[in-house]
């Protein structure tokens, strides 16, 4: 299985930014536990603060991958330009969110993205990329 994680803005900050929201580890750090634990799992990771480049790495990946794991940060709430990209390929997506939207401020409780996507995960810290990882590995017909 090949599985692309693709971060958007800010995300490359982890483990420095806001750590009483986001924690203290780094992606890097937590991105080697990852390849150590799924190592049947052929996993890469992108990173740009740029709406345009990750729109270009969903249109790449997005048609080669098993799917598709993308934490769009702000742009989850801003960009249908990144929601037109996800409806435009055939790899599935799940959408992913270290802290728990919901329980933020209001405007960060809609997703553009989220109609789009196989699923979302928000909430479970660094591990709901885990958790994604996990959904592609599930049975397809889970109750």
């Amino acid at each position: 299985m090949k599985l692309l994680i693709i971060n958007g803005p800010n995300l490359n900050l982890l483990g420095t930014r806001e750590t009483s929201v986001y924690g203290s580890e780094s992606f890097d750090t937590y991105f080697k536990g990852l390849l150590e634990k799924f190592k049947g799992v052929e996993l890469s990771y992108y990173q740009s603060n740029v709406e345009g480049e990750l729109i270009n790495k969903l249109q790449e990946a997005g048609f080669s991958y098993d799917g598709i794991i993308l934490n769009a940060g702000g742009y989850t709430h801003t960009s249908v330009a990144i929601r037109d990209a996800i409806a435009a390929i055939t790899t599935p997506v799940v959408e992913v969110h270290i802290s728990n939207i919901f329980a933020r401020e209001e405007f960060r409780h809609n997703s553009l993205i989220a109609p789009k996507c196989k699923g979302s995960i928000s909430g479970f810290g660094l591990d709901s990329y885990r958790l994604a990882i996990e959904s592609f590995e599930a049975p397809p017909n889970l109750p």
